[in-house]
């Protein structure tokens, strides 16, 4: 990004301007840090979502299925762990694992550990549309900041971390 880009002001610029006339009384910088992480987020929504719609995979799809493919072979984890990773309710998550594996992309699986419980395994078929999907992602992402060098991105990743631990996230 050259520095005349970065002067040329973004409509959170003109939000905040139109503010400060209006109630000059008000600090209004969390707004432009605030309104910018709002509008990103959206557009990084967008993107993501074309992303699994050309994986032929919805985002709750590809939350589960990252899920399992990120565990490592043989890519498995019980209905709890795969609650704890995408913390969703116990019946919101019995409803997506039989969904997933009606398409064929998760199967249950005994757990050899105990008998009374099932393991979620990742499908051949959900892998190589999961590795599909990250893929496309990654590249995807890294258009998104192409317009940030590499010691912007990494100084940004610190300061976005340090804010989403203090909200405990």
């Amino acid at each position: 990004m050259s520095n005349g880009d970065e002067r040329a002001g973004d409509e959170v610029d003109r939000i905040v301007a139109a503010w400060n006339t209006q109630r000059p009384d008000l600090d209004f910088s969390p707004l432009e840090v605030l309104s910018r992480v709002d509008r990103l987020s959206r557009l990084l929504d967008r993107a993501r979502r074309d992303v699994f719609r050309r994986s032929d995979l919805e985002t709750w799809e590809w939350d589960v299925l990252s899920a399992l493919r990120r565990a490592g072979a043989p890519f498995q984890l019980s209905p709890k762990q795969l609650l704890q990773q995408t913390l969703v309710s116990s019946g919101t998550m019995t409803n997506r694992i039989d969904r997933l594996v009606g398409r064929r992309l998760v199967r249950r699986e005994a757990d050899p550990g105990d008998g009374r419980s099932v393991l979620v395994t990742l499908t051949d078929d959900g892998r190589v549309r999961v590795d599909a999907a990250i893929t496309r992602l990654v590249d995807a992402e890294a258009t998104l900041l192409a317009a940030l060098p590499r010691a912007d991105r990494e100084r940004l990743a610190a300061l976005l971390r340090k804010l989403s631990l203090s909200f405990g996230a």
